[in-house]
């Protein structure tokens, strides 16, 4: 069976699950700059080229303002989607209406969240760490597409955070353990969205043609290249803001550029384009489309050309 999802029972599990926000992060909590944030799977600054280990540290810490201003950027176009899948619905099943407003409600939440952690990084980092914006620009650019290749992007993501937190971030000991807490209940309420963002892309798909679908996936693609570059770019600010917490230029900053950005790739693309649930939602509605996924990952892992960053080769 594809899944079992019912807006009844997301809805329940979510209402059980839900947490406020001052009890996970409060506007006046310091983090501990003394510690690594994110793990090493995700932000691989043990690896970082030509650092020492106090440096390889402060890249984690600039490493982790991405990761939450990333997703934030995310949930700043998340929330319109959904509002805009809900209005049609009102006069529709109460449970499935109740589930998505739910669901955009949380979501404001966690943008809340991630501006605290935001105001929290800036306080206590040395210097300033520049994040590629506004959140708006990015989210016009994906909207303004195809609302189901945007579901897609956005079950994507969804599936994306649930293999971070259980495949790296739970079993983590050595992270920030406000940091960790702060994935854990973003994780709690997102493991729902999931269930919800799968149904609302069925429901956007059903009754497509092929051709339609390919006009999807055409837009779907736009997207990722749309996250590509901002990665790319924030990959550059994530070296210059190093820079600025050394005192110095690095003579390897090309190539700490260049593994900031397969790193991020990895993170933000790869690791959800492999996730098996988004894969199976692919296959249930056109298995063309799922072939020309794995195509793009299997062409990317094998690109062997010089300074290439595949999207799922640093995955390992």
């Amino acid at each position: 069976m594809y899944h079992d999802f019912t807006y009844e029972a997301v809805l329940a599990t979510s209402l059980r699950a839900q947490w406020k926000l001052d009890d996970v992060l409060r506007a006046d909590q310091e983090l501990d700059f003394s510690r690594r944030f994110m793990p090493e799977s995700l932000a691989r600054s043990s690896a970082a080229p030509g650092l020492t280990a106090d440096e390889q540290l402060i890249l984690n810490q600039i490493s982790a303002n991405q990761y939450i201003c990333m997703f934030g950027t995310v949930e700043e176009f998340v929330l319109p989607f959904l509002l805009d899948h809900a209005r049609p619905l009102l006069q529709s099943d109460d449970f499935r209406i109740r589930a998505l407003l739910n669901f955009a409600s949380e979501e404001a939440k966690h943008i809340h969240l991630f501006k605290r952690f935001h105001e929290a990084f800036v306080r206590g980092f040395p210097v300033e760490h520049q994040i590629l914006g506004p959140p708006e620009a990015l989210g016009r650019a994906v909207l303004r597409h195809h609302p189901l290749a945007v579901g897609l992007s956005i079950l994507m993501i969804e599936w994306m955070t649930q293999s971070h937190y259980v495949g790296s971030i739970r079993d983590d000991t050595d992270i920030d353990p406000l940091f960790k807490s702060m994935l854990k209940h973003h994780w709690m309420e997102e493991a729902q969205h999931a269930k919800l963002d799968t149904l609302i892309v069925d429901a956007l798909a059903e009754g497509r043609s092929e051709d339609e679908i390919g006009r999807v996936m055409r837009d779907f693609f736009v997207i990722l290249s749309y996250f590509d570059g901002s990665l790319k770019a924030q990959a550059r600010m994530n070296v210059e803001a190093l820079e600025r917490a050394l005192g110095r230029t690095l003579e390897n900053r090309k190539a700490l550029k260049t593994h900031q950005y397969a790193a991020g790739r990895w993170t933000f693309i790869g690791s959800g384009l492999i996730h098996p649930r988004f894969k199976a939602t692919l296959e249930h509605i056109s298995p063309k489309a799922a072939a020309q996924v794995a195509r793009v990952v299997e062409m990317s892992t094998r690109n062997s050309k010089p300074g290439a960053v595949p999207l799922v080769a640093q995955s390992a």
